[in-house]
């Protein structure tokens, strides 16, 4: 979807994730992060026009969870909420779309979510189709494995280049002080083969947020909003067995009508959780080596569920905010073997 009205990020916010966060509640672990992105815009609950959240109640082992977060945002009095079971991304694009309207100029979105509580790998095995393939139990690593081989055995990559990309990705999170991992980080034993530990996402906590605003209302707020000049989200057959798990058509189509192909990007954040499906979005979105990818270390630095995606288009706004950037490209993805993928480019005004 192009927009028919200039919407921009304004503000970006999120925690210093961890392997584990048992003494805090996510509304503990939320509200620092709420704070956070209020204060860099000067505006406080009763400024925000509408309000969208990401979480999921499977992690949280619990139906309606994420009413507890409202207590962080502050319900009283009443605001204009929403809220989706997906990554906080998907909530960017529905407050996005309620900015398009024009029924409000300013939106706050946020996602959270905290994997140290069970087994986030059996936790994940419920978005697979409940007849076939959910009662089986293949977890989310040994999917990911299955799609890494298939491109092995295409001879689209090896363990060596599935490595790299682990290295560069742990390299580049040595500057971004919210990474769980970051340096020099072993590759480590077999997980699935092929993939091994460090193909592999890690395990952990943390919630994110995101402050739009629309037309002059945004340059009021931000010194160099972070225009976001397209949007699209696409989504494949549930059925792996029907896909080509080497490919992503729906992430190209995505990137595609959010005017990604237009022109050149120089940066994108890529919601690549596992080294082998970083190959696969180069491709699918057109990335040369002129662009870099993940300069905040990407998932395989942090990954909070639920959280990733929406960091993915924090951390990309945060580029253009601080003139890194001229024009980027962000990612999420959500289901097994890139099921979901949704594309935003994201532009700064002229320098």
């Amino acid at each position: 979807m192009r927009p028919i009205r200039d919407i921009a990020v304004v503000a970006f916010g999120q925690t210093d994730h961890r392997r584990t966060s048992d003494e805090l509640s996510e509304v503990e672990m939320l509200l620092p992060v709420l704070h956070d992105v209020l204060d860099r815009t000067g505006l406080q609950t009763s400024d925000i026009g509408f309000t969208c959240s990401g979480s999921t109640d499977y992690l949280a082992g619990r139906a309606f969870s994420f009413t507890m977060a409202l207590d962080g945002v502050g319900a009283w009095p009443p605001i204009s909420e929403s809220h989706v079971e997906m990554d906080g991304a998907w909530a960017l694009y529905e407050a996005w779309t309620k900015l398009l309207t024009g029924d409000a100029d300013t939106a706050l979105v946020y996602a959270y979510g905290k994997s140290s509580p069970g087994s986030v790998r059996d936790v994940l095995t419920r978005q697979l189709d409940p007849y076939y393939l959910a009662p089986l139990w293949p977890d989310s690593v040994a999917l990911a494995a299955l799609q890494a081989q298939a491109l092995i055995d295409a001879g689209e990559t090896d363990e060596l280049a599935l490595a790299s990309v682990a290295a560069r990705s742990r390299a580049s999170a040595t500057a971004n002080s919210h990474a769980q991992l970051r340096g020099s980080v072993p590759q480590g034993d077999y997980l699935v083969r092929p993939l091994r530990t460090g193909d592999c996402p890690p395990i952990g906590d943390g919630a994110a947020a995101v402050i739009l605003a629309a037309g002059d209302r945004a340059r009021e707020l931000c010194e160099r909003p972070a225009w976001i000049r397209g949007i699209d989200h696409r989504i494949e057959a549930h059925a792996l067995g029907v896909r080509d798990l080497t490919d992503s058509p729906s992430a190209r189509l995505a990137a595609e009508r959010a005017g990604a192909f237009e022109r050149p990007v120089d940066t994108a954040e890529l919601h690549a959780p596992f080294t082998s499906q970083e190959v696969i979005l180069r491709k699918a979105l057109r990335l040369d080596d002129h662009v870099r990818v993940n300069p905040s270390g990407g998932p395989l630095a942090a990954n909070p569920v639920m959280a990733a995606g929406l960091i993915r288009i924090g951390e990309a706004a945060t580029r253009v905010h601080r003139g890194e950037s001229d024009r980027a490209l962000a990612h999420a993805t959500s289901g097994p073997c890139l099921q979901q993928n949704l594309v935003a480019v994201l532009e700064g005004d002229a320098r």
